[in-house]
């Protein structure tokens, strides 16, 4: 396993009415995140709040390319991001102890935080279809050219992991800088993570390892 600190290229906020970051996602223009009562859309470039969907945002957020979907307690709502009406809803996997929360591959990736697992599940009825297992909190989750990465964030430490996408083995940390958390994680499906600042209202970008 590799370790080294993150390079945190950029921080967005603290954002006005926010007091804390719970989800994160990336719909290849604008970050979405979760902040308990509402979505928000930020514009990376300019780092403004564009608007906010009011609908209930406890944990994570994810984007399959035309929806949005938030967990929401113990179930997972499927939004029209224009709109804000909610489509769908499934059962999420952990009953009210999930975190993260990403799309890839056709399906939804969930974190379970205090169970340190990670579940990718079938999106129209939520059965899981297999687990992961973490050897620590899962705080954030997502995919990017075939690697699987998820936030870790106990006590005053937190980091980005890559791991194995099978044995769930870790091959890679990126160490946040001490003393903060870590809430949301989505890459931008390149040289980018956005990742939620927990207890914060901030947003950090994280640039991702370059490839040999």
């Amino acid at each position: 396993m590799t370790r080294s600190d993150a390079d945190v290229a950029r921080e967005y906020g603290p954002f006005p009415g926010v007091e804390k970051i719970h989800g994160v996602s990336f719909d290849g223009r604008h970050v979405w995140f979760a902040s308990g009562d509402r979505l928000n859309e930020l514009d990376p470039a300019g780092g403004e709040v564009l608007r906010s969907i009011a609908v209930p945002a406890h944990a994570g957020t994810a984007f399959d390319g035309k929806h949005l979907y938030q967990i929401a307690e113990d179930r997972i709502q499927k939004l029209d991001p224009e709109t804000g009406t909610v489509l769908a809803t499934i059962p999420a996997p952990g009953g009210g102890g999930d975190s993260g929360l990403t799309w890839a591959e056709g399906s939804l990736w969930v974190g379970q935080y205090r169970d340190r697992k990670i579940h990718q599940i079938d999106p129209q009825t939520g059965r899981t279809l297999r687990t992961i297992e973490s050897n620590r909190f899962v705080t954030g989750v997502t995919w990017v050219d075939g690697e699987l990465w998820h936030g870790t964030w106990e006590g005053e430490e937190s980091e980005l992991r890559r791991v194995d996408p099978v044995s769930g083995e870790v091959r890679e940390s990126l160490l946040m800088p001490a003393g903060t958390g870590l809430s949301g994680l989505e890459s931008d499906g390149g040289e980018l993570f956005f990742c939620g600042s927990g207890d914060k209202s901030t947003i950090r970008a994280v640039r991702r390892p370059p490839r040999a």
